[in-house]
């Protein structure tokens, strides 16, 4: 229980550091173009991981290689059409549309999987959804932006269902590097259609290094080992908090305007998150008292 409260733990404060990555990335992502910046980024991430662990590539079976890559192919592939649909509305409209995850990820584990989604978790789904319409919806009209963030939305959360039910916690090292490395080719490639472009200056190659290590690195491991001991359910609610964290770094870095609506949602996000850890208690005492 020790190990799973801490990678509960591990969960909250990586979607911290991907809320504060938005913060640290605005600036350097107009000083240098998207894929880029995307590509430096998981290119140093998978170096770095590489370094570490020169050897977690050996001995793996080509069904685990497939199976990791699918996950870095929907992962990627949720970034690309996010970024293609961001260029064609709002950031309000992209931030909730993208949430909407929330709901996709049980909706998949039950379509497909079969996999039982607790009363529970349907109510912290419902309840961090509309957290995340206060936090960021300012009204919405269905175009080709808002298509493509919905299916961003789609792909981000079939990534989190294959993470649940292909993290075991045995190969984390090694899922979360073929992930990385996917993503990595992804972008190079997309940034060969402009040219890709080194960091221009020393501002940019801090942000890059910083959500290469922190973000990508650090953050995707937690995310792939937490995976292994909790549904798609509850880490889609637990990733949700990311949100409210973007929130708190821009109110308190960037002077960004606080309402009553904003800490309403945020609140509500975090009640939400709330009741799928106690869900996820719950049910393994329940589980573990049958197994006695």
């Amino acid at each position: 229980m020790k190990v799973k409260a801490l990678l509960y733990l591990g969960l909250l404060a990586t979607t911290a550091v991907w809320g504060g990555a938005f913060l640290v990335m605005k600036d350097s992502l107009e000083r240098q173009d998207v894929y880029s910046f995307l590509a430096s980024r998981f290119m140093l991430a998978a170096l770095f991981m590489f370094l570490y662990k020169p050897r977690c590539m050996q001995g793996l079976s080509r069904v685990f290689i497939q199976r990791a890559a699918l996950a870095g192919i929907l992962l990627g592939s949720g970034f690309i059409f996010q970024t293609f649909g961001l260029t064609q509305t709002t950031v309000s409209n992209t931030g909730f549309i993208t949430g909407l995850y929330l709901v996709f990820t049980p909706l998949i584990s039950w379509i497909l999987l079969k996999r039982k989604i607790f009363k529970m978790q349907w109510s912290a789904v419902f309840v961090a959804t509309i957290g995340l319409y206060l936090i960021s919806f300012n009204g919405i009209s269905i175009g080709i932006g808002e298509v493509l963030v919905l299916i961003s939305a789609i792909l981000f959360a079939g990534q989190i269902v294959a993470l649940g039910e292909w993290s075991d916690g045995k190969n984390t090292y090694a899922l979360t590097l073929i992930q990385i490395l996917v993503c990595a080719v992804i972008f190079l490639a997309l940034s060969f259609k402009d040219g890709y472009q080194l960091p221009p200056d020393g501002g940019v190659w801090s942000s890059v290094l910083f959500t290469a290590f922190f973000a990508t690195f650090i953050g995707v491991l937690i995310q792939t080992k937490a995976q292994s001991v909790m549904s798609a359910t509850a880490a889609g609610v637990l990733l949700a908090m990311e949100v409210p964290f973007a929130l708190f770094f821009g109110l308190y870095f960037d002077n960004d305007p606080l309402t009553f609506r904003i800490i309403t949602g945020g609140s509500l996000v975090m009640v939400a998150m709330a009741l799928v850890i106690w869900s996820d208690s719950k049910h393994t005492k329940s589980e573990e008292k049958k197994s006695v």
